[in-house]
């Protein structure tokens, strides 16, 4: 089927975002090493700067949709674009950890556009057409955090800015293409005023939470995506400390697990459901990602380490499994809030993690030598396993209403 080029364009934002973000994984840490005289200070710098991004990315997604709702689609994303095409051109020219540091607020603010995208698209789409187009969106997020990794790992192995100069250029080309070509899709604008207590992600969330039968699905997501964002905020850092990782294999690591969490989540979910139900194929999975944290907090090997990583991805299961669990017991009427307060979710444990990440770090790098260096990746495991033991509490319950779907199913 042939996409238009509106399409096109959505899509080409998605995965130029994911790229972006991707290509200075392997890469931040070390240019933040190059501006500061201590381990200590590199650390606390680095995790002011990926905290300052979740943050403000948390808080911005809903003032951005209900900004689009008000002045149009184009406008947000062209701004969102250009921000980041800003953003990026920042660490690579300066010298400066405070233009750094405000380099990354303002393109956490206008980076927030996801919900905009997707916005653009049920404008233009409907039924089966709109249901494939928002299907695609996640295959094209994760090829760009697929390729982007490795390709920064490849170029900040000759210069740690290099990566971001390549960003910025391909960012910056996508906003003067969707200049020329991007039609505005909105066509009838909200008049309502934006009103921060409407908007405000917090509210969404603790509504979400008030509801007896989604609120166990919410606190264990809540918890494995913190676990899954302590260790990646960590990973690059604590590769680099404790095992003398470059920024090539940094990337490559973060490839193989990105690889393997597209396998499990497009290829290997699907079939499994056939045959082992939700509830089972969440506990194991929230089992096997402890343990593997674990693992790896506890290995002296960067090899080791490495190969635990990637195997990590095993568990990328609980988040689309956790998702549906939330939606089949949402009315069709509120999907859309539902499904938009359980991505403010993911946004909000990215946002604590980093905070959490730098103490942990600091730890860690004055005990390089003992099971103490492993201190982020214990605090991963705990995460992990505090959303097993929470699901674990009502899984037999959830198991109870599995069989009892099912016969219902088989009478009718």
């Amino acid at each position: 089927m042939k996409l238009p080029k509106e399409l096109w364009f959505i899509y080409a934002c998605i995965f130029l975002d994911a790229l972006g973000i991707g290509l200075i994984i392997p890469v931040l840490p070390r240019l933040v090493g190059v501006l500061t005289e201590t381990r200590e200070l590199q650390m606390a710098w680095y995790g002011a700067i990926m905290l300052s991004y979740g943050v403000m990315q948390f808080l911005a997604a809903p003032m951005l949709g209900a900004l689009s709702d008000r002045i149009g689609r184009r406008p947000v994303l062209l701004s969102g674009i250009f921000g980041l095409g800003i953003m990026f051109v920042v660490p690579a020219v300066s010298h400066s950890l405070i233009a750094l540091l405000i380099s990354r607020i303002l393109g956490g603010m206008l980076s927030a556009n996801m919900s905009v995208a997707q916005a653009y698209i049920a404008d233009i789409t409907t039924g089966y057409e709109r249901a494939a187009a928002f299907g695609r969106i996640g295959a094209v997020f994760g090829a760009g955090f697929l390729i982007g990794p490795a390709l920064g790992g490849l170029l900040g192995a000759e210069n740690p800015q290099l990566p971001f100069v390549v960003a910025s250029v391909m960012t910056l080309v996508n906003f003067l293409y969707g200049l020329f070509v991007l039609p505005e899709s909105h066509k009838h604008r909200s008049a309502e005023p934006m009103s921060l207590k409407k908007n405000n992600p917090f509210v969404s969330l603790a509504n979400l939470l008030r509801l007896p039968n989604v609120r166990v699905f919410v606190l264990t997501l809540a918890f494995f995506s913190l676990a899954n964002s302590l260790m990646q905020y960590s990973w690059a850092l604590y590769g680099e400390f404790r095992y003398g990782f470059t920024p090539r294999e940094i990337g490559l690591t973060i490839f193989g697990l990105s690889l393997g969490i597209a396998l499990v989540q497009g290829y290997c979910l699907p079939r499994l459901l056939v045959k082992i139900s939700p509830v089972t194929l969440t506990l194991v999975s929230l089992s096997f990602g402890t343990a593997v944290l674990a693992a790896i907090a506890l290995s002296p090997s960067g090899l080791v380490s490495a190969a635990l990583f990637c195997l990590y991805a095993l568990s990328a299961a609980v988040s689309p499994l956790l998702s549906g669990a939330v939606s089949r017991r949402m009315p069709m009427s509120v999907q859309g809030a539902a499904m938009g307060t359980v991505g403010s979710v993911h946004s909000l444990m990215g946002a604590i993690a980093p905070a959490m990440t730098t103490p942990l770090l600091m730890s860690a790098g004055r005990h390089a030598d003992d099971v103490l260096a492993g201190l982020p990746f214990f605090g991963a495991a705990f995460s992990c396993g505090c959303a097993l033991v929470v699901f674990a509490l009502v899984a037999r319950r959830l198991l109870s209403e599995e069989r009892r779907e099912n016969e219902s199913i088989i009478e009718d």
